[in-house]
């Protein structure tokens, strides 16, 4: 258990450069929240649901974090500060990362999957900060949620997403999984989607005018060869 408790330390270090020791990310309140729940799914599945909510309220009230006790969630999840909300039937994987302010929110269950309600986070995924990730979704391994994006379809495997509604950026995944990325969020402007559009539109542009020289070129040359024809 120790040594667990140790890798799960470390792997948020490795994520986040603010604490010199394990002992400072002990206080952190994404910890706490991760460890309540634990306990609290626990008595969830045993089916001891009132003392499986209490146990929620006591970490949302110490915490400012609401994970419903029935959510999944796999190995070294970290949340980075507070105010996230993960609704009952979540299920998030290994190595996820969530900013503040981020909903993991569900749908009616009446236009839902029956039984499901909320989103699927695949393993090594990160979610921005303020980002609401709603519905029955599937949010791909190493994705990346842009921070305050609106996500409400199924997002590609290390596709980064943007906007609302959010839609993916137009750069290779290569690009954007090999590293950690902060925030989910590119910081560079050449990673968003309106502007690659224009850049794309613009080269197009460029095409059709070099395009259209080389046929009037032509054009002129064969109107040329005709007069030299004629005078012949």
């Amino acid at each position: 258990m120790l040594a667990g408790l140790v890798s799960y330390l470390d792997s948020i270090k490795a994520r986040d450069p603010a604490p010199r020791t394990r002992w400072e990310i002990l206080l952190y309140p994404g910890v706490w929240a991760l460890g309540l729940h634990r306990l609290a799914h626990w008595l969830f599945r045993g089916e001891l649901y009132f003392l499986a909510r209490l146990i929620n309220h006591v970490a949302r009230f110490f915490t400012a974090i609401d994970i419903h006790p029935g959510a999944v969630i796999g190995r070294n999840f970290f949340i980075d500060h507070g105010f996230v909300v993960i609704g009952e039937t979540a299920v998030i994987g290994d190595d996820v990362t969530i900013y503040q302010q981020v909903t993991l929110g569900g749908t009616n269950p009446t236009n839902g999957e029956p039984g499901k309600r909320h989103p699927t986070i695949s393993d090594g995924a990160i979610i921005g900060s303020g980002a609401q990730v709603l519905g029955p979704i599937v949010v791909g391994p190493r994705a990346r949620i842009g921070a305050n994006a609106v996500v409400t379809r199924d997002v590609p495997e290390g596709a980064t997403m943007v906007g609302i509604p959010a839609r993916s950026t137009l750069v290779a995944v290569e690009r954007t999984s090999g590293n950690f990325l902060p925030y989910g969020t590119p910081c560079s402007e050449t990673l968003d989607p309106a502007t690659q559009k224009l850049e794309i539109l613009q080269c197009e542009v460029e095409q059709l005018r070099k395009r259209l020289a080389e046929l009037l070129e032509e054009r002129a040359a064969g109107e040329v060869s005709e007069r030299e024809r004629d005078r012949a």
